[in-house]
């Protein structure tokens, strides 16, 4: 279950191009269970209007310290709330909010509230590095408000540059992790891989797979919403959850060496990566070329990372794998947990539609080492991972 699930949450949308994201935000909460009010500023209505939000969040916009339904609604809101959202974040918006300039609905509410604020700035690379916005931002962090750095990327204008409103996504999962103090994973270390190895060929080709990294990245952020401590070895680069430390990889080797170590006081380990299971003896050390005709190219197997975790596997550590199968799913799946000393395996027949690589969604069945096992039907890979990490408490809870 999402730390979301059950929440008040106020949402303020601040005057700048990236205030249609809020959209995407609001929608991404209210899915997750919270109940969303919504404060936009006079500005912000110069970039979504008011029927957006109120169509998707769980009452009517508030925008207004005189026209709304409460006599003085910023402290109802303010009391109200486990939790305040500034996404876009501008550098008024922030300097009011530093001095305590109270002049807008949005602003009063922050002044008047005991919750926690998370505040995720958007705004040109220039304004972004502005003495004055860097001085604001200290300011709050002394305070305690939880400040989401913009990212580095398209700005309005064609410009490129840091100070792009972090993802959705990220804003999501940043608020999952505020509120996950008490989260059912507080405290326990899980490590996560995702994406597929690549092993070389020559200076150019390489030996991979379909995987996109996607489910294992979902994985990660659901762990870090919950209070875990997330390492993730990666192999591709997708934008880090909120909260996640990741280590880069690229062969099955790497990968090998990097989950080794992180694996020795990890209380979970969740191999979603598709590992190679073979690769080239030997590499080329240049390219090879066309014109020198077919090459022989002699292939060893990988190391069996999964395999030698399970024979590893210290008392009370979860150890978790995959099964991305054709046919024979179940079989296939139930033979890989049993032989690899696995306490869990997802497995999922990667030829459905919608189901595995590239996709946003997956459908998976999780085998558990009991005999029990739970189908998961097609859905987002967040949903998954929050199925898979549930099954995750149940196992540590009778440990």
């Amino acid at each position: 279950m999402s730390s979301l699930e059950g929440r008040r949450i106020v949402l303020g949308v601040a005057g700048g191009i990236a205030a249609y994201k809020a959209v995407d935000v609001c929608r991404r909460m209210v899915d997750a269970g919270a109940h969303v009010s919504v404060i936009m500023t006079e500005d912000a209505h110069r970039f979504v209007g008011p029927v957006t939000f109120s169509a998707l969040s769980s009452e009517k916009v508030h925008t207004s310290l005189w026209d709304d339904d409460s006599s003085i609604p910023h402290t109802r809101l303010g009391q109200m709330a486990d939790l305040i959202v500034v996404a876009p974040a501008t550098a008024r918006v922030l300097s009011a909010y530093a001095t305590g300039y109270s002049a807008d609905l949005l602003v009063a509410t922050l002044v008047a509230t005991r919750a926690p604020v998370l505040v995720c700035p958007a705004m040109h690379t220039e304004m972004w590095e502005h003495a004055s916005v860097q001085e604001n931002l200290d300011t709050l962090r002394r305070r305690g408000v939880h400040v989401l750095d913009p990212e580095s990327g398209r700005l309005a204008g064609g410009d490129v540059g840091a100070g792009r409103l972090a993802s959705p996504e990220n804003i999501v999962s940043a608020a999952e992790r505020i509120l996950s103090v008490d989260g059912d994973l507080a405290g326990v270390s899980v490590v996560v891989t995702a994406g597929g190895t690549r092993e070389p060929i020559d200076a150019v080709r390489v030996i991979a797979n379909r995987s996109s990294g996607k489910q294992g990245y979902a994985i990660a952020a659901e762990a870090a919403s919950r209070g875990a401590d997330v390492t993730l070895v990666t192999t591709v680069d997708l934008p880090l959850p909120t909260g996640v430390r990741a280590v880069c990889v690229e062969t099955a080797a790497q990968m090998k060496a990097a989950v080794d170590a992180a694996s020795r006081t990890a209380d979970v380990v969740v191999m979603c990566a598709a590992v190679a299971d073979f690769r080239p003896v030997a590499a080329a050390d240049g390219k090879i070329k066309k014109r020198d005709g077919v090459p022989e190219i002699v292939l060893e197997p990988t190391p069996d990372i999964l395999a030698a975790l399970g024979a590893a596997k210290r008392p009370g550590q979860v150890l978790v794998g995959f099964a991305a199968e054709t046919n024979d799913v179940e079989a296939n799946a139930r033979e890989k947990l049993a032989r690899k000393n696995l306490d869990m395996v997802v497995a999922n027949d990667v030829s459905a539609p919608g189901v595995g690589f590239q996709h946003d969604t997956n459908s998976v069945t999780i085998y558990l080492s009991t005999g029990h096992e739970k189908l998961v039907p097609l859905a987002s890979k967040r949903t998954v991972a929050r199925h898979l990490l549930d099954s995750v408490v149940e196992i540590r809870q009778q440990v």
